[in-house]
């Protein structure tokens, strides 16, 4: 089994990087800063006569980064009640990708995975937060993918999220739940 995280957010060490830190602390995963990368908003080209046109952009590499995982962890802020723009702007460019051929079995790849998402956020998160989550089903349904769990944090200031026991016992049972993941693999 193995895991990669990719975390939306554009703030070093912000609350959302500080609860997933929790739920993966222990375990070996590939962390995936997408604000590291240069990612190009999608132009649709899908009722183009030439369809998608290639991007000179860092995007692949972060899809050539994620597909040989087993597990993936969804990490954002909850930015103005969805993810957080350079989430947005990768996911929209999985629909280039499920028309690209060298990626031609991309949809029955991330089939194969289970998803996660951890998400933080400071007006009445565990609320005002439920329609990303319901978004990201979408999209994993979409995908064919397993959603396997999320999170909802509060925090608004850096550091706030410790104060919500909620999330952090949350982060706990995900990081125990994935251990014996890999436990039971080994065995």
């Amino acid at each position: 089994m193995s895991i990669a995280v990719i975390y939306g957010g554009t703030r070093s060490n912000g609350n959302t990087e500080i609860l997933t830190e929790r739920a993966i602390e222990g375990l070996e995963v590939e962390r995936i800063y997408l604000n590291k990368y240069e990612i190009q908003p999608i132009v649709d080209g899908r009722h183009a006569e030439g369809g998608f046109q290639k991007v000179d952009d860092d995007y692949n590499t972060i899809i050539d980064r994620l597909l040989p995982h087993d597990i993936l962890i969804f990490a954002t802020p909850i930015y103005w009640y969805s993810m957080s723009g350079t989430m947005k702007n990768f996911i929209d460019r999985w629909s280039q990708t499920l028309r690209d051929s060298e990626y031609s079995d991309f949809k029955a790849k991330m089939a194969e995975k289970e998803a996660y998402v951890i998400a933080v956020g400071g007006d009445k998160p565990a609320l005002k937060g439920l329609p990303l989550i319901q978004q990201f089903q979408y999209i994993f349904d979409f995908m064919g993918m397993a959603f396997k769990g999320y999170i909802i944090g509060e925090g608004n200031k850096p550091g706030d999220i410790l104060q919500d026991q909620k999330a952090l016992i949350a982060a706990d049972q995900i990081r125990e739940n994935l251990k014996s993941l890999s436990i039971s693999e080994e065995g």
